[in-house]
This record gives structure tokens, sequence and C-alpha cells, in this order.
């Protein structure tokens, strides 16, 4: 059996505090691509704690990349894998010339 390393710690812990000095510029959606993009096999519960976000909310996420065709998940073995489809194409008008594996080489 493959022993896992442990998820990339974030620097300071996520708050669900709705406060004005608390807003971030990513989304969530963009907040699991990041943490996909370090390691494909995290469960929904890796997820949920790295972003701050619960695991309904991350399986409604994965839900929507996957549908919207930004991953692919796969099973190896117990667990999910997830493969990000880095020639996807950004959806906004003001961002729709780039690609997400633009976005993720910077943020990874």
């Amino acid at each position: 059996m493959k022993k896992r390393s442990q998820p990339p710690e974030l620097s300071t812990p996520p708050t669900r505090s709705h406060s004005v000095d608390q807003w971030t510029f990513l989304t969530n959606h963009t907040h699991i691509l990041v943490c996909l993009a370090r390691d494909p096999e995290l469960t929904v519960r890796e997820l949920a704690g790295l972003v701050g976000i619960t695991e309904r909310s991350v399986q409604r996420i994965l839900a929507e990349l996957e549908s919207g065709g930004v991953i692919s998940k796969s099973k190896e073995g117990r667990r999910n894998r997830y493969d990000l489809n880095l020639d996807f194409k950004l959806r906004h008008p003001l961002e729709s010339t780039h690609r997400i594996g633009e976005l993720l080489g910077i943020l990874k």
C-alpha cells in the first residue's frame, strides 16, 4: 500500500468570517484546482480542510468542474484521482484568451 504524504498546509488557516478583511481574489473553485494541481489524490475531506469549506461544498464544486470538462476523475484503488484539463480556457470574457494551466502555473 502506497504511503501518502500529508497534504500541503496553508500558511494561515481559512476562516469562515464574512468580515470585509477576509475576502480573497480567488474563488473556491480555483482554490480546489490549486490543491488538486499540487496533489491530484486529495480526498474531499482533505480539500475541505485546506480550502476552509464544507465537504458538501467540495463535492458540489468537484461535480461542477467535472461536468464542465475542467477535471476528470478516475479510481485508483479505493481513492479518486483528479486530472486537470490544463488546456481548458477560462470562461469569463476578460480572461478567455488564457487557459487553466497558465493560472495554475503561477499559483501552484
